[in-house]
């Protein structure tokens, strides 16, 4: 079969994938808590320079993610078009999450769309991997979104204290993933954040104390801190050379 190129249907890539999969790359897979009913068996190693190949296509995008297969949705979220990614499609996309590997490859999608106002949407779904989408979208836009306010990810530091108490892995753990990059973003996200977690720290709620006491841990860290001084002297230096 030739290599992959802009122009294959999603026949053509379908085929592609299915001869690089393997069951003892399902397997592998399945014991990372990946969901591999619907999986070729095809690693990121191989589906990210595959993306790059295929190039950017909004409506072969959507074709692929309606295909059900893993590593399709994989790339439909790899090359689809962020500026005509809809809220409506967001919203569609994540009733299809079935697992913390799709949540966290398509969540950077929806940030780069500009869908941070679906955040509380998603925190308030009941469903693990939808709840999952809120915290893994705040901490992929705490890292990505260099020119958001300090105010919006205020803001979400209600909704992690919220949330802090369910007990489901894989939201748990985004939670904590969330807190803790928002607090390495800036100085004046650190406070807030690191005051946050000694609450946490000290609730009744096991959870939360698992999350609180984390984040504390690496939010106070003396090479944490050393870096956020150093990427706020970039900052100040970078702003003084543009005046």
């Amino acid at each position: 079969m030739p290599a992959p190129a802009p122009g294959w249907s999603v026949a053509d890539i379908l085929d592609h994938l299915r001869s690089l999969g393997s069951a003892e790359n399902r397997a592998g897979m399945a014991r990372f808590g990946i969901v591999t009913d619907r999986a070729f068996g095809v690693g990121n190693t191989l589906l990210r320079p595959l993306a790059r190949r295929l190039k950017r296509d909004h409506e072969r995008a959507l074709a692929l993610w309606e295909t059900g297969w893993r590593e399709a949705r994989l790339l439909a979220a790899f090359t689809d078009e962020p500026k005509q990614v809809t809220r409506d499609q967001a919203r569609r996309w994540a009733q299809d999450f079935d697992s913390w590997e799709i949540v966290d490859s398509v969540c950077d999608l929806f940030v780069e769309a500009g869908h941070l106002d679906l955040i509380p949407v998603f925190a308030e779904d009941e469903r693990e991997f939808v709840r999952r989408t809120a915290f893994a979208m705040m901490a992929w836009a705490a890292v990505h979104r260099k020119s958001e306010p300090d105010a919006t990810f205020l803001c979400w530091l209600d909704l992690i204290e919220r949330h802090a108490t369910d007990p489901r892995n894989f939201v748990r753990k985004a939670v904590n993933w969330a807190l803790r990059q928002i607090g390495k973003r800036s100085a004046a996200l650190h406070g807030p954040s690191l005051s946050l977690a000694g609450r946490l720290a000290e609730r009744d709620d096991r959870t939360a104390r698992w999350i609180g006491r984390d984040a504390m841990r690496e939010l106070s860290d003396p090479k944490t801190l050393a870096r956020m001084e150093k990427r706020t002297a970039r900052r100040v230096a970078g702003g003084a050379i543009s005046r």
